[in-house]
């Protein structure tokens, strides 16, 4: 490695709000804004802090649309002194420092906050919910290509997180032995349960969940599915994570979800975190989980319906010998 680039990776870190930043985008990804209200420090500033780390190779930008998110650099950029850094601010991170753990109680009221947002809008949009999803292609056109790539093969679990209204657990009913769908709206639970009552399916069951942390033992569901989903969550590659956990070895992921596109509305009036997906995102987050991706379904609107959205699905294989992982006994 060459000298100036190793004296620019020192002098990134060689500054205390450098080092704040850092050590929260270790506990997961971030906006400018929100760095800016957790370090109470100028948006200016705090975007030439987060050019300086990207520059030197320590941190990763991703623009969407309005919105610039940052996140660790990751696994170091194949760079060995990158590596390095980032393992001992990992370190700093954890330390007993007041100044972090400051940072630290901030950081997690953001994430609060955020979820009581996505949350404030499930519950005042539930009984409008399969009229929102009216912005891409009919439903029956997507769930039917979810059921055709799952296939025949019976599942003797079947996990649905952010099942919303139950629709998953409904139209995969007479797959699996069992089910459960895990939401943390109450509302919306109650709609899922008196779709499930309605439609006379006693073998699944409607939970309240966070769909970071289940209740679950690992390696105990034959499919887990992530569908219209994703697009809500500050860390929807922590969401594939736990997902990959719970999956037995040769489990099948199903996620559906928006490619990318630029429709901003969705996110200021309906909470839309993230605007889409690419194809190489969601490998990069399988990957990461142990996860292959198998097949990939585009569902495109026809060119005259502009205000459509394009669905993918991606179809994800846990191997045959899976990670070890912290198991969480059924609540």
């Amino acid at each position: 490695m060459a000298l100036d680039a190793a004296l620019n990776i020192f002098r990134a870190i060689g500054e205390e709000t450098r080092l704040r930043i850092m050590a929260l985008l270790s506990r997961g990804e971030l906006t400018v804004s929100e760095i800016t209200a957790i370090l109470g420090q100028s948006q200016p500033r705090v975007s030439r802090h987060l050019k300086i780390l990207a520059d030197a190779g320590l941190a990763e930008r991703h623009r969407e649309a309005a919105w610039m998110f940052y996140r660790l650099a990751e696994h170091g950029g194949g760079n060995p002194s990158v590596r390095a850094v980032l393992a001992v601010v990992t370190e700093i991170a954890r330390a007993d420092d007041r100044v972090l753990a400051r940072d630290g109680e901030r950081f997690e009221q953001a994430r609060q906050a955020r979820a009581a947002q996505a949350a404030a809008y499930f519950e005042a949009n539930a009984k409008e919910w399969n009229r929102l999803r009216r912005l891409h292609l009919p439903e029956h056109d997507i769930e039917s290509r979810m059921t055709a790539l799952v296939g025949d093969k019976d599942i003797g679990l079947f996990v649905d997180l952010g099942t919303g209204t139950g629709r998953m657990l409904e139209i995969f009913a007479a797959r699996y032995q069992s089910a459960v769908g895990y939401d943390l709206s109450h509302e919306m639970l109650a709609i899922a349960r008196a779709n499930l009552d309605q439609a006379g399916i006693t073998h699944a069951q409607a939970r309240h969940g966070d769909l970071f942390s289940l209740p679950l033992e690992a390696h105990s569901a034959d499919v887990v599915c992530l569908h219209q989903v994703l697009h809500y969550l500050a860390e929807p590659g922590a969401a594939v994570h736990e997902a990959a956990r719970l999956l037995k070895p040769a489990g099948r992921l199903i996620i559906s979800d928006f490619a990318p596109h630029e429709l901003e509305f969705l996110r200021e009036e309906h909470a839309h975190r993230r605007l889409g997906f690419s194809d190489d995102e969601v490998r990069d987050w399988c990957a990461a989980a142990g996860l292959q991706v198998e097949r990939v379904e585009t569902l495109s609107p026809a060119p005259s319906d502009r205000e459509k959205l394009t669905v993918k699905i991606w179809l994800c294989a846990a191997g045959q010998r899976r990670p070890e992982a912290r198991s969480r006994k059924a609540a």
